[in-house]
């Protein structure tokens, strides 16, 4: 024992010091090359960690510190460089290019709920289906024993507030798309080719966001607008007229692949357009049964092409993602809900974007007609009437927006457009002014704004609007 002691006492002496792992059993000795695995008493030469003969401690430390010192001492100064986490599997470049149109128009000739939709259009026309919607949301409110909307704001002692200068111009330019979404409250599908807004109009349009100073977004819409053939000018023609502007385009995604959209992210990024795009959730599943076969894999690919541009990385390339309901339910709160979505896509596909807006699914059009068929149509509007949330109506989106139809009429918001409620007008689809009848969006200042029995879609929970919720949440 004696022995075994001095010869360690020596070993530390001429070593300085020694280090036991407990844990893994292994004997460290620092200034030596030996390893000692004391559980299978077996010795192991590694490569010597000293300076080799002849050289000097100085000179070692600067061949084996080469990077040693160069870091800066402004550390502040430092920025870490983003690094993608998307998997190359996700990027699918394969798909740009390729049209997901014959998979929309598979699906409907096979969805039994579009192809009765699409039997009462052919017998009654849109304007009936609008009216066979605005009768059965009365007779459901009815049924609860609820008045219509305006005299259930007065019953709550709120007055609807009187319409403010314009700050929004909304303009749908054409219920044309690639996609035949379950919620879509504008019946866009492939099949929609006739309504698309024409050059001529599109300039008026610009005309008009000319001569009103107090517009500062313009919001363009569809169907997939970017189909039109005059997106890119009227994007370019609103960019040239007002360098400040703000220009949206409320994209699908899938819009981005499609053939002669190949270059669509880099005109978007040169015109510095805010893109705002449609993703009802970050699993599969989930949006596929909203948004069709395939529609998934692509979202996510182009999401990833946007990022790849700069978008939500440079702050003049804002990327922000819509939620929609799956259901006959409210969105949840949407500062929780975006986090869960931030981290969601970051982790799984290395995806980055700005905010996220939750919008209530109307009850009108194809979302009305999927209520009506579930039997869940007054159960919905019970929904909305029981959530019903007075901080939301000073903040109503028709209070600043105007809202211009692919045919250039003019309506208080875009629900109002597709259930035909002109602005000026009490009837549907009859009349109403178009931007052809007006020399600025002023003239609408002293009209009323319409309102009826969806527009509790639009004061339940936190509000809801194109640009999301429109109360404060509770933290």
């Amino acid at each position: 024992m004696a022995i075994v002691l001095l010869i360690l006492s020596s070993i530390a002496l001429s070593s300085n010091a020694f280090f036991v792992n407990h844990q893994s059993s292994r004997v460290r000795l620092y200034g030596s090359t030996r390893l000692f695995d004391t559980e299978n008493a077996q010795e192991a030469s590694l490569t010597p960690l000293g300076p080799p003969s002849g050289i000097t401690t100085s000179d070692h430390k600067k061949n084996a510190l080469p990077d040693y010192g160069k870091t800066p001492i402004e550390v502040d100064k430092i920025r870490l460089e983003e690094r993608s986490r998307a998997s190359e599997a996700w990027r699918r470049h394969d798909l740009f290019g390729s049209s997901i149109i014959n998979q929309t128009l598979e699906d409907l000739e096979v969805d039994v709920d579009f192809q009765d939709t699409q039997k009462r259009i052919n017998t009654i026309g849109l304007e009936g289906m609008s009216k066979e919607e605005r009768t059965q949301r009365r007779r459901a409110l009815d049924n609860l024993g609820i008045p219509p909307f305006a005299k259930f704001l007065r019953q709550q002692q709120q007055v609807m507030p009187k319409r403010k200068p314009p700050k929004v111009l909304q303009i749908n330019i054409g219920l044309y798309c690639n996609q035949a979404c379950s919620h879509c409250h504008v019946e866009s599908s492939p099949l929609r080719t006739e309504e698309v807004m024409t050059a001529e109009t599109a300039a008026r349009c610009l005309e008009l966001l000319k001569n009103n100073p107090s517009i500062t977004t313009l919001d363009i819409t569809g169907g997939a607008p970017e189909l039109n053939p005059h997106f890119r000018y009227l994007v370019r023609m609103a960019r040239s007229l007002r360098p400040d502007l703000e220009i949206i385009d409320r994209c699908n995604l899938t819009v981005l692949q499609e053939p002669g959209q190949e270059d669509l992210v880099k005109f978007l990024k040169e015109n510095k357009v805010h893109v705002i795009a449609s993703l009802p959730c970050y699993s599969a599943e989930n949006v596929n049964t909203q948004r069709g076969n395939g529609v998934f894999e692509r979202s996510i690919a182009a999401l990833i092409a946007l990022n790849d541009a700069g978008y939500s990385k440079d702050p003049n390339l804002r990327l922000d993602l819509v939620y929609n309901p799956l259901g006959a339910f409210l969105p949840p709160p949407q500062g929780k809900l975006e986090t869960q979505y931030k981290e969601r896509l970051a982790d799984n596909f290395g995806i980055l974007f700005d905010q996220l807006f939750t919008i209530t699914n109307m009850p009108i059009k194809r979302f009305a007609d999927f209520l009506h068929r579930r039997g869940e149509l007054e159960e919905y509007m019970e929904l909305l009437v029981r959530n019903f949330n007075p901080d939301t109506v000073p903040q109503l989106m028709c209070l600043d927006t105007v809202s211009v139809s692919w045919d250039g009429r003019i309506y208080d918001c875009d629900f109002n457009q597709q259930l035909g409620y002109a602005v000026g007008v009490d009837s549907i689809h009859r009349g109403g002014k178009t931007v052809f009848d007006i020399e600025s969006l002023d003239d609408l200042m002293n009209l009323p704004i319409r309102t009826d029995n969806h527009c509790f879609g639009c004061t339940a929970g936190m509000g809801s609007s194109c640009q999301g919720a429109t109360a404060q949440e509770e933290e």
